[in-house]
């Protein structure tokens, strides 16, 4: 089953989270209820998912009603839910907003089921790490995953023009996207999708300036020098044609995966996650691969890290925490789950799924395992999770702001300018 909600209402939902610290969330469901959770992806993700629940319910007796969306439509609708009283037993939590959920009670403590209910043996010391706030755990990670690049090797191919390394910089993709121009492939496609507006390469690309995006107490972690810059490089990408249009980038709605520049043949690569191989595979028969962000120049890395994929999380309202609780333990250590679920959701955390899960492993999944593994010196710490306005800052201002520059409606540097004055504004707002 799939829910629809126009992800214009981010906003909202925010203003709904916010609502339900205030009004109190009382039980949704009676004891011994079936399970109900809500996560964000696509078919491919949903179909993993309900193959392990069916598993759960082999194995237990009990039932799990699962719903899923895009995540852009995914947040406004479990907001709205939340501050209703009514949120899912069990929900799909990210590393952006955890801090968030767990502060205003949206989500539950999961302490007192560590060694009963929820069995943890094993379980890599970063991730589990990762899904604490103020020392305790709120969220069971699915996975270790990093940003990385997707690349379509079958239109590399035909352009004529080698695919991009580990070593690839920013200036070289300038120079591969003019050959790859020449070679008018497809219609005209491009190396690369604008990036300009994507948080997580923006990201990447700061900390391999030896900046941040966000301060570990919630403050903007570069000044408008930094964002006139990055603004200015793709700029110059879309004028020289070496990314997409702003046209064509448009047609990109941060939901469906069918709408992103790939797999809508307009791009030969743009940024994404190295757990979403998979599912972007299942939607081409071009043969795929992912590759690391362009270096800002040879041999300086640190712009990736090793970062929870997503978390699955109890409902702070739930009924059912301790039943919940086990879905979890079940989740990421069952071996029949491991294989159903291979690594579309990132690395296994534990090393014994790992173990199981590796040697059937398509060559997809191969991929993204041995990325995550072979970061080298590319990897660098993991940061503290954004401040809670950073969705906001996402959604309503860095990506508002990119299609502003592309369709000249702004300067880079107005738009630079303007992005660290109200991004500053929007964080005190919400101190």
């Amino acid at each position: 089953m799939t829910l629809r909600l126009d992800r214009r209402q981010f906003l909202m939902g925010s203003s709904a989270l916010l609502a339900a610290g205030a009004v109190g969330m009382g039980p949704a469901w009676a004891q011994n209820a079936t399970l109900r959770q809500f996560f964000w992806g696509g078919q491919n993700r949903a179909d993993r998912t309900y193959g392990v629940n069916d598993l759960f319910k082999a194995a237990t007796g009990n039932t799990v009603d699962s719903s899923f969306l895009g995540w852009g439509d995914y947040w406004p609708k479990l907001a709205t839910e939340t501050a209703g009283g009514n949120a899912p037993d069990i929900v799909q939590m990210d590393y952006r907003y955890i801090v968030e959920y767990a502060k205003r009670g949206a989500i539950a403590p999961l302490d007192e089921f560590v060694g009963g209910a929820l069995k943890l043996d094993g379980f890599d010391a970063d991730q589990l790490e990762g899904g604490k706030v103020d020392g305790k755990l709120y969220g069971i990670s699915l996975g270790a995953n990093s940003v990385a690049q997707l690349v379509n090797i079958a239109a590399f191919e035909e352009a004529g023009v080698e695919a991009p390394n580990r070593d690839t910089t920013y200036d070289e993709i300038r120079e591969k996207g003019e050959a790859f121009k020449a070679a008018n492939v497809r219609g005209g496609m491009k190396i690369i999708a604008d990036g300009s507006g994507s948080e997580p390469m923006l990201d990447n690309w700061l900390r391999q300036k030896g900046l941040a995006l966000y301060t570990a107490d919630g403050k903007l972690g570069f000044d408008a020098d930094a964002a006139i810059e990055w603004f200015t490089l793709w700029q110059g990408f879309r004028n020289d044609g070496i990314c997409v249009s702003a046209e064509d980038q448009a047609l990109d709605t941060n939901g469906p995966l069918e709408t992103t520049m790939v797999v809508m043949g307009k791009a030969a690569m743009m940024p994404s996650n190295s757990n979403q191989l998979v599912a972007f595979q299942t939607l081409m028969t071009d043969p795929l691969t992912i590759t690391n962000y362009p270096r800002i120049a040879p041999g300086v890395g640190g712009g990736h890290y090793r970062k929870p994929s997503m978390f699955f999380s109890v409902g702070g309202s739930s009924a059912n925490k301790e039943l919940a609780a086990q879905y979890l333990s079940f989740f990421v250590n069952d071996l029949g789950a491991a294989e159903v679920l291979g690594v579309e959701r990132g690395i296994p955390c534990i090393d014994k799924t790992r173990e199981a899960v590796a040697p059937g492993l398509d060559e997809q999944n191969q991929i993204a395992l041995n990325f995550v593994a072979n970061l080298g010196d590319l990897l660098g710490p993991l940061p503290p999770p954004p401040p809670a306005a950073a969705g906001e800052i996402d959604i309503s201002l860095l990506r508002v702001l990119s299609q502003e520059v592309a369709f000249g409606a702004r300067s880079p540097e107005d738009a630079g300018q303007y992005f660290v004055s109200e991004a500053t504004a929007i964080l005190q707002r919400a101190s």
